[in-house]
């Protein structure tokens, strides 16, 4: 697997609502191993921002608490895999459990 993983973050945890997130932690994985975390500062958050932002720095997937329907589709219009309704501490594991099991999406933690 070779791809780059967004996390919306929010003090150092997965946001609840990527919209409201301080930044993005994006792992790098190649070969299926993450080779890379960096830290980036989000835009301001408008509708429809986020999806080409994260398209434009090579993101492939981004995993998320919450996330309206709108903002789904604008994902998958930019070819990124979405995946919500998870909840962690740890966004490490997050992306080492997607790796190697694979991550379903769960109940979206999102109201709107």
């Amino acid at each position: 697997m070779n791809k780059k993983i967004a996390i919306p973050t929010t003090g150092g945890k997965l946001s609840p609502h990527f919209g409201h997130c301080e930044k993005f932690t994006i792992y790098k994985v190649t070969d299926n191993k993450i080779i890379n975390e960096e830290f980036v500062a989000s835009p301001p958050h408008e509708p429809g921002t986020f999806p080409a932002f994260l398209r434009n720095l090579g993101c492939d997937t981004i995993i998320a608490g919450g996330m309206g329907s709108r903002a789904q589709n604008l994902f998958s219009q930019n070819n990124i895999e979405v995946i919500i309704g998870l909840s962690s501490e740890n966004l490490k594991d997050l992306v080492e459990t997607y790796i190697s099991k694979g991550l379903a999406s769960g109940d979206n933690l999102c109201d709107h």
